[in-house]
């Protein structure tokens, strides 16, 4: 199973964070399938490639619940809702 999730970049005190598509079975820092996007807590900013995530989204991969906060504030989900 695919699931989006956080890998930890950056250096000492100053994370920065690639949001990727990974094997569920893979740890933290394994072999990401696909880098989607990226998220700097500090600057508050986040960049997705929208086409990607939502090519592994109807693929049936599965967003960890903070990569699915991020998505959400940076209002991913309100434009793609039916009606």
């Amino acid at each position: 199973m695919v699931k989006l999730r956080l890998k930890r970049c950056g250096r000492k005190q100053r994370a920065i964070y690639r949001i990727v598509a990974i094997d569920v079975r893979s740890r933290r820092e394994g072999r990401d399938l696909r880098k989607v996007g990226f998220y700097d807590p500090i600057k508050n900013q986040t960049y997705s490639n929208v086409p990607l995530i939502l090519y592994f989204l109807e693929k049936g991969a599965q967003p960890t619940g903070t990569v699915y906060d991020i998505l959400r504030k940076a209002e991913f989900f309100k434009e793609r809702t039916p009606g």
